[in-house]
């Protein structure tokens, strides 16, 4: 009896690792692994693609800093417009040098 119920404990053991292999192999192929892999055995796609990203979020940042430095200019140029006695000069003249260098 001492043996039947070694073995049975083993093949239950078994079984519980086999389903766990087979879960884990279900969740792989739904998060599409293998495609991920082929992907970054590929050099030249991953550095396309790189390169892509690279130049999309260096133009962003250029256009979201040209944004918001001509926001901050007009902000600028309405507070020296207020004639502020001690900022209004401050700010007229950063305008001024902002707009001799553009």
């Amino acid at each position: 009896m001492g043996r039947d119920s070694g073995a049975n404990s083993g093949r239950s053991s078994d079984q519980q690792a086999y389903s766990k292999i087979e879960e884990i192999a279900r969740t792989l192929e739904k998060m599409k692994f293998g495609e991920y892999v082929e992907y970054l055995n590929d050099t030249w796609r991953v550095i396309r693609t790189n390169f892509i990203a690279g130049l999309a979020r260096g133009f962003g940042m250029a256009v979201g800093f040209t944004l918001l430095g001509a926001v901050a200019l007009y902000f600028l140029t309405r507070l020296a417009n207020e004639n502020l006695p001690i900022i209004g000069g401050f700010i007229a003249e950063i305008v001024k040098i902002v707009k001799q260098h553009l």
